[in-house]
């Protein structure tokens, strides 16, 4: 079943790169008391990514606070230091916090993965965007397949 708006995020494990490696992150604990933008894509460096869906969120990261959000995260099926790497590449610095879901299980908790096996990539989660309050999602964008519309942050922006 997919996740929709009002629903609580299910309780996952994530994993940031730091300084000092990997860090484990708690969906309960990285979204509790705050509102975060999240955005999700099928693979870091990937093209349509890389081109357009983190840019976007980069560019527009002090919109994004402007209208209350606390922070802007991204989450992809992959390890997190491919994320760490994709975030420098992306000049992400501090505006967008980059979250490796590594074996999809936040993908398929949310019911939103997919099957990228046809491009070699396995199950991935689809792109999407949504506006999380305290765990609870306030807002959520999935795209259609192949598709680069609803997740993007200038839509999520025109919707807040």
């Amino acid at each position: 079943m997919t996740i929709k708006v009002g629903d609580k995020l299910p309780s996952a494990t994530l994993v940031k790169a730091t300084e000092n490696g990997p860090d484990q992150v708690s969906t309960d604990d990285f979204f509790a008391g705050r509102k975060v933008a999240l955005f999700a894509v099928p693979g870091a460096f990937t093209p349509t990514c890389s081109a357009k869906h983190m840019p976007g969120y980069v560019d527009n990261a002090e919109a994004l606070k402007a209208k209350g959000v606390d922070e802007i995260a991204c989450v992809s099926v992959n390890d997190a230091f491919v994320m760490d790497a994709w975030g420098k590449a992306s000049n992400a610095g501090d505006k967008v916090t980059l979250l490796a879901d590594g074996n999809g299980q936040f993908a398929k908790e949310l019911g939103l993965e997919m099957d990228g096996s046809k491009f070699g990539m396995g199950t991935r989660s689809q792109r999407y965007s949504m506006v999380v309050n305290d765990g609870v999602v306030e807002a959520l964008n999935v795209e259609g397949p192949g598709e680069f519309k609803v997740s993007s942050a200038e839509h999520l922006l025109d919707t807040m």
